[in-house]
């Protein structure tokens, strides 16, 4: 049976909730509800640093490392109210969320003394070089190849969807180090990858639905990377990155990230007689607190050590659900049209999620790979 264990009482909890709400208060208190909107890909370095100094980053990591062990549910309550919030949050997300526990879990120790540090104070960027063209969330199919030379390897391939590229100052490579694309998870390696210095290496922007530019593509034409840069154990780099999408999975991110359309919604809807809007902000409501419950439950397995992939693959694939949903609901709920032009906050939020929407279903794995982790883990494929 695969059960989701309910996350502790902390007192100590509530304070931290109150003192993140104060700051998020005077520290967004400019940004506007589509502004707010964009959290997930809000990308803003001072905020991060500002984050960073209140020790509201890398909050579970030694302190040697720069982190302030502390537990995984105050971490928790931070990333779950600056989502709330709409707080910008893309240039510290993915390096503090999996990037870091990947380095502290499998990094050299000059690995974790150069970088954890900054990451903890919202100064360092990382990207993830995961996808591949034609191979969508097939990971065991990457193509991209690490051929040892000497002081290294030379890198030949493309990564594609890769999140914040053109800004990033690391990415961890997932690769393959021997074999072929036959021999699936065997031969395969994480390197960590310098995206400032790394010579051979081509980053083209790809614009999404709403015309912005978060996506990139990456290619690598036989750039040199240095054998200092590999992380953890070479033809590992499928446990390895197993065990980083755990992180990347089950965070409140997989239902907040579109929040701000259900906040925009209740409001317009204040005041309304229509039985038809009364139960489905209930229903909403229920599956949101639902969904929050079982996030929290995967916390309490990663605090404990154990692993929470199934687990995490379950809430991703239930908040994706959720979240694309949510546009459709609200467009049956309101006579106006989605428009980013808008002056009504809600028509211009509805109309970032929808085309911000399809792409729910993708990050982090898409529902047919999650769905095949689902059933495998639980004995029924």
């Amino acid at each position: 049976m695969l059960l989701f264990p309910s996350p502790p009482v902390d007192s100590a909890a509530t304070q931290l909730r109150d003192d993140i709400r104060a700051f998020l208060t005077a520290e967004i208190a400019g940004r506007t509800p589509l502004q707010r909107a964009e959290s997930w890909n809000g990308f803003d370095r001072d905020f991060s640093k500002a984050l960073g100094a209140r020790g509201w980053l890398g909050m579970t990591w030694p302190k040697q490392y720069g982190g302030h062990e502390r537990s995984s549910f105050d971490r928790y309550v931070v990333v779950e109210e600056t989502l709330a919030a709409g707080a910008p949050v893309s240039a510290h997300w993915i390096a503090e969320r999996q990037s870091g526990p990947t380095l502290l879990k499998f990094g050299t120790e000059a690995q974790k003394e150069a970088i954890l540090p900054r990451i903890a104070a919202g100064d360092c960027v990382f990207c993830i070089g995961m996808s591949e063209p034609d191979s969508g969330s097939d990971l065991a199919a990457t193509r991209t190849r690490a051929e040892r030379v000497n002081g290294g390897w030379r890198v030949t391939g493309t990564k594609l969807w890769t999140t914040n590229a053109h800004e990033a100052d690391y990415m961890i490579l997932f690769c393959r180090t021997a074999g072929t694309p036959a021999d699936r998870h065997k031969g395969t390696s994480q390197l960590l990858v310098d995206m400032k210095a790394t010579e051979g290496m081509t980053v083209r922007p790809i614009l999404d639905l709403a015309g912005q530019h978060h996506f990139n593509e990456v290619h690598f034409d036989d750039a040199f990377v240095p054998e200092s840069a590999l992380i953890g154990t070479e033809g590992e780099g499928w446990t390895q990155v197993m065990s980083e999408l755990a992180f990347e999975r089950s965070g409140p991110e997989r239902f907040l990230s579109s929040i701000q359309l259900l906040v925009e919604l209740i409001a317009a809807l204040q005041g309304s007689d229509s039985s038809l809007a009364h139960m489905t902000i209930g229903r909403l409501t229920a599956h949101l607190l639902i969904l929050r419950r079982l996030s929290r439950g995967v916390a309490t397995l990663l605090e404990a050590g154990e692993d929470a992939s199934i687990h995490a693959a379950i809430v991703k694939d239930l908040g994706a659900t959720f979240e694309q949903d949510l546009p459709e609901i609200a467009r049956n709920l309101v006579d106006a049209e989605p428009d980013r032009q808008s002056t009504r906050d809600l028509l211009a939020v509805l109309a970032y999620t929808m085309m911000s929407a399809p792409s729910f279903s993708l990050r982090g794995g898409a529902r047919e790979i999650l769905r095949g982790i689902i059933a495998r883990g639980l004995g029924v494929r």
